[in-house]
């Protein structure tokens, strides 16, 4: 009974990583066989994005000076 029980699981994972699988191929399959065949990558013009590092929020510290004077 415990092997009919360990074997669900195990062919569960085995469907998820072939379904997971599929995928990626669906979708970089193209690139990946490019790249077996030695063919070079087209490289995909670039719209002028510039990355902006976000500021972190100044926190408000009520009782900040208080606290330090009294230790």
């Amino acid at each position: 009974m415990t092997a009919a029980l360990g074997t669900l699981p195990f062919l569960a994972t085995l469907w998820l990583l072939m379904v997971l699988g599929a995928k990626v191929l669906e979708e970089s399959g193209g690139k990946i066989a490019a790249a077996l065949k030695g063919v070079p990558r087209q490289e995909l013009p670039r719209v002028g994005t510039r990355l902006r590092s976000r500021s972190r929020p100044q926190l408000v510290r009520c009782g900040g000076q208080r606290w330090r004077d009294a230790a």
